[in-house]
């Protein structure tokens, strides 16, 4: 049995940046089954939630030089990544076009898929935790980071300026973090 490193957040960052691959390993045991959960809720297909895990983590990888703590924790940088490229994979055409023609079966088999691992965003309490906002925060948090909206998008949905919807976003992550921390 090998023996494995335990990584504070700081070390582990420091490990990612020198590249050591046992960094990498901590790195996704410790983080996959929530980036997939973040995943899941965006994409209903557990092959391309899968591939787009993958890619979050290359990503990582190859971009672990620009995470700044100064903005955030580690797992807040991975759920932004993993956001936002399960929001561009839905958007691109490849993906459009694959799934404009989907199969029944298929569907119900995804959608079966889906549903166990959505409990993981829910067992680490981030949902509840969201409930508990006042209910403009509530909102925006919602359809940003469970629905996969833009700001724009938000802006329209709500019938406010997106200005307003930036300004809550933020203040909403605020108070959050606050919960958490």
């Amino acid at each position: 049995m090998t023996d494995q490193k335990i990584y504070t957040e700081d070390s582990l960052i420091a490990a990612l940046r020198k590249h050591e691959n046992d960094a990498f390993k901590h790195l996704y045991l410790h983080y996959k089954n929530s980036m997939l959960s973040v995943i899941l809720t965006i994409v209903n297909d557990v092959e391309t939630a899968n591939d787009i895990l993958q890619d979050v983590f290359i990503t990582a990888w190859k971009n672990i030089d620009k995470y700044d703590e100064s903005k955030g924790r580690l797992f807040t940088w991975l759920h932004t990544l993993a956001r936002n490229t399960s929001i561009n994979t839905i958007r691109s055409k490849n993906f459009k076009v694959k799934y404009k023609n989907e199969n029944l079966a298929d569907y119900v088999y995804n959608i079966e898929q889906k549903d166990p691992l959505l409990q993981n965003i829910n067992t680490i309490g981030l949902r509840t935790q969201v409930h508990l906002l006042r209910g403009e925060y509530k909102a925006v948090l919602e359809l940003s980071y469970f629905n996969g909206y833009t700001q724009e998008e938000i802006a329209q949905s709500l019938e406010i300026p997106i200005g307003t919807v930036k300004t809550r976003l933020r203040n909403a992550l605020i108070e959050l973090r606050k919960q958490f921390v």
